[in-house]
């Protein structure tokens, strides 16, 4: 029997969440090390994955399939395509620099008397995440797929509500109430979005018998499934919704902004980098492959609603006062451009969806930790209370604009060549939707340059004067992140290669193909 590199991959930061919680009280050093260590070594598991992953070869590979709910029909069964490796090894590289930005967030909480042991729980917290994560982009069983989607809502309420931003540290009742306020959005929201998928599944097991995708895609492919075409509707609305919500896609998207402010910042970047690409991930795996007629019936409107969450998310982008805020919009607006991609039902759309799904993860990841350090070091997310911080701490500044620069696409840096293939594939099949979509692209301009310009530039401001650079760990954070956008900004050809047969398999499966372009013949 082959080694389970899949099931080890998602083990290994569970067995570390375990252990990391479970370290004593008094050894909270020894607990972060050991935290950094077992996302490391996912991290070379996943790298093995990829390594392993042959982009030519079956749809789904590294595939492990046991019994588990016989009764049921539910199997222990995993697999990954070229979209699920990728999003995998995204996750991964992601968490250990989410861990090592967020290495003294859970100290202020530390007390000398108290039995809590807050930052073996914050850490603990992280890997399991990331555990249920990265089993998520592997579970090719719809109900494995269903747990898991509802599992990783409980560490990110604690996340949420259990630690809260630095930056409110003078208003101790103000800033609890906030933090629970946005916990429970998160979780309310969430959990509506999960239950109606759980009557979507309930009800394909009824038509289909099973919850396999191999199965149901055999049982399609030799005629023996057959589905009404409302209750086909149905199942692709019910599935559709949930994953709107994780998303978030307009109007399911109001919990994020909440969320994303008053999480730390590590936290943060697990929502908007990491956690929130299972719904469009979802969105290509389930939805497109389980219910393709519903899927063409839906994509007007769906593409409606991508448009404005794209222009609206970049609007209120710009109009925001808070720096953490302001990020949250702009990515309710990248999600648009993800979510456009995926139903323009291109294969340039999709496989620009699918890098912009990594390179918004690695954008995002850098622009939001070096916001938080800058944050950290003032006390304050308010735009208004920085300026002139580029003369006091050059390198901070120039990170933050690198970050700010790729967050609305320049040239040469990886979101880029997402952002170009999303549009070029809309153009294709809905040049309207194509033309709104690029008064993203002036919004996102506006809002990254004013922002920097207000927080970076102009006289120096007294609460400013003496700000500290960025440090070794600091640097260890973010230096990593902005050589992977240059790279692939300039070869962004390993992504690809990984993502296309991918892309293919899904156009199949809802039976499109790219349109052929109009040229005269030659008289």
């Amino acid at each position: 029997m082959s080694f389970p590199l899949l099931t080890a991959t998602a083990a290994l930061p569970a067995i570390g969440a375990i252990a990391t919680a479970a370290v004593p009280a008094a050894r909270r050093t020894a607990a972060k090390w050991l935290a950094l260590l077992f996302s490391l070594a996912t991290l070379v598991l996943a790298g093995i994955a990829l390594a392993r992953f042959e982009p030519g070869g079956a749809r789904y590979q590294l595939t492990e399939s046991h019994a588990w709910i016989k009764d049921f029909g539910v199997r222990y069964e995993l697999g990954v395509d070229g979209i699920g490796v990728a999003l995998l090894a995204l996750t991964a590289l992601l968490v250990p620099f989410v861990i090592l930005a967020g290495w003294h967030d859970a100290d202020p909480l530390e007390t000398k008397s108290s039995r809590w042991r807050p930052t073996q729980g914050f850490f603990a917290l992280i890997l399991m995440v990331e555990a249920m994560v990265i089993l998520s982009f592997e579970a090719t069983d719809v109900f494995l797929f269903y747990i898991l989607f509802e599992a990783m809502l409980i560490p990110m309420y604690f996340l949420i509500g259990g630690f809260g931003d630095r930056a409110h540290a003078g208003s101790d009742e103000n800033a609890a109430a906030q933090r629970s306020y946005a916990a429970v959005k998160f979780l309310l929201y969430n959990l509506v979005g999960g239950l109606i998928m759980l009557a979507a599944v309930i009800g394909l097991y009824v038509v289909a018998g099973t919850f396999s995708l191999s199965e149901i895609a055999e049982a399609r492919a030799n005629g023996s499934l057959s589905m009404a075409t409302s209750t086909e509707r149905w199942l692709f609305l019910g599935f559709f919704f949930a994953f709107a919500v994780k998303a978030p896609l307009w109007p399911l998207h109001t919990w994020l902004p909440n969320a994303m402010g008053e999480a730390t910042t590590p936290v943060a970047v697990l929502i908007t980098a990491v956690v929130d690409k299972v719904g469009t991930f979802a969105m290509l795996r389930f939805c497109l492959q389980l219910f393709p007629e519903a899927s063409k019936w839906a994509t007007p409107v769906i593409l409606v609603l991508a448009l404005i969450s794209i222009v609206y998310g970049a609007l209120l982008a710009v109009g925001q006062r808070d720096i953490k805020r302001l990020i949250a919009y702009a990515s309710i607006s990248h999600f648009g451009f993800i979510i456009l991609g995926i139903f323009a039902m291109t294969s340039q759309g999709q496989s620009g969806a699918t890098l912009y799904m990594v390179n918004h993860g690695i954008s995002t990841a850098a622009l939001m930790l070096v916001a938080g350090f800058l944050i950290t070091r003032r006390g304050s997310r308010l735009i208004a209370d920085y300026g002139g911080v580029q003369k006091v701490a050059p390198v901070l500044a120039g990170t933050f604009l690198i970050g700010g620069l790729a967050t609305l696409s320049l040239p040469g840096l990886s979101p880029f060549v997402s952002e170009f293939l999303v549009l070029v594939g809309t153009f294709s099949s809905y040049p309207a939707a194509g033309i709104v979509a690029t008064t993203g692209i002036v919004l996102a301009a506006l809002y990254v340059l004013v922002l920097y310009q207000r927080t970076m530039t102009g006289p120096v401001k007294a609460e400013v004067q003496g700000m500290a650079d960025l440090k070794a760990r600091e640097l260890v954070v973010v230096v990593p992140l902005i050589a992977l956008l240059i790279f692939l900004g300039v070869y962004p050809k390993p992504l690809t290669e990984i993502v296309n047969p991918a892309v293919q398999h899904t156009l199949s499966d809802v039976q499109k193909k790219d349109p052929q372009p109009e040229v005269e013949a030659a008289k």
